[in-house]
């Protein structure tokens, strides 16, 4: 970050980057990541850089379906991994779900980079390197996954915009929580729980609603998941990005 003071305006956002900067540098992000950061930033900046009621209403459904799942599982990819590592880690930890490295640029390489950059922030048992089985339907490198990972989930955690691979999970009959700052994307508009929102308040606010409702019964927790409004949720989002934070 140089010698760019904490209290600069867009000091947060910076630190985005500069964390995106170190993930290339490191092998774990690659140069395509930085488009899709910067497209993504830009509606985050509509958005007035902060979680909207709806966001957060869909992080508590996404806790939800996360503690009813029999086998949840967090997908990781190259930005995703160099900009909330601890948190993905919490997560998994405290929800038991497991987490598989997923890219559309695949090489060995990186995948184990990015394993090796969330072991250092306390993960065990990253999947991704065995990945013998193929979702149907994809042509591409994230076809491949863990035959005991994303492929045997039954809830999977999306970060970050994934249309193809969102619409072959469901067509799995998987649940699919898509974190996507855009909420005309294909990802947002096909996810089970489409959280609008940024990756770097989304994991977190999972995290507190996990806590906040663990203790619940199954029925509790399902109907917290059932009146989860996905449409308003998509509708509030487009509203404020189309006509500014100012007219919620």
């Amino acid at each position: 970050m140089g010698n760019i003071p904490s209290d600069h305006p867009r000091y947060t956002s910076l630190l985005l980057r500069d964390r995106l900067i170190s993930g290339i540098q490191n092998g774990i992000t690659s140069q395509h990541g930085l488009i899709a950061h910067g497209r993504g930033e830009s509606f985050d900046y509509l958005l007035s850089e902060r979680s909207l009621p709806t966001a957060n209403q869909a992080a508590r459904a996404a806790a939800a379906h996360i503690t009813l799942a029999k086998n949840p599982v967090i997908s990781v990819n190259g930005n995703s991994a160099a900009l909330v590592p601890a948190e993905i880690v919490t997560l998994s930890e405290l929800t038991g779900a497991a987490v598989e490295v997923n890219l559309f640029h695949r090489t060995e390489k990186r995948i184990e980079s990015i394993i090796s950059h969330l072991n250092s922030h306390g993960a065990s048992n990253v999947k991704g390197i065995s990945a013998t089985s193929l979702i149907p339907g994809i042509s591409h490198d994230r076809a491949k996954v863990a035959p005991d990972g994303l492929y045997a989930a039954d809830v999977v955690l999306v970060p970050l915009e994934d249309g193809d691979r969102a619409e072959a999970f469901n067509k799995m009959g998987k649940t699919t929580l898509v974190i996507d700052l855009n909420p005309l994307s294909r990802s947002s508009q096909l996810a089970t729980v489409p959280i609008i929102d940024n990756i770097t308040r989304a994991i977190p606010n999972i995290i507190s609603h996990f806590e906040n409702i663990s203790h619940l019964s199954p029925k509790e927790l399902m109907d917290i998941t059932i009146n989860f409004d996905r449409e308003a949720a998509l509708e509030e989002s487009e509203r404020v990005i189309r006509n500014g934070i100012n007219k919620l």
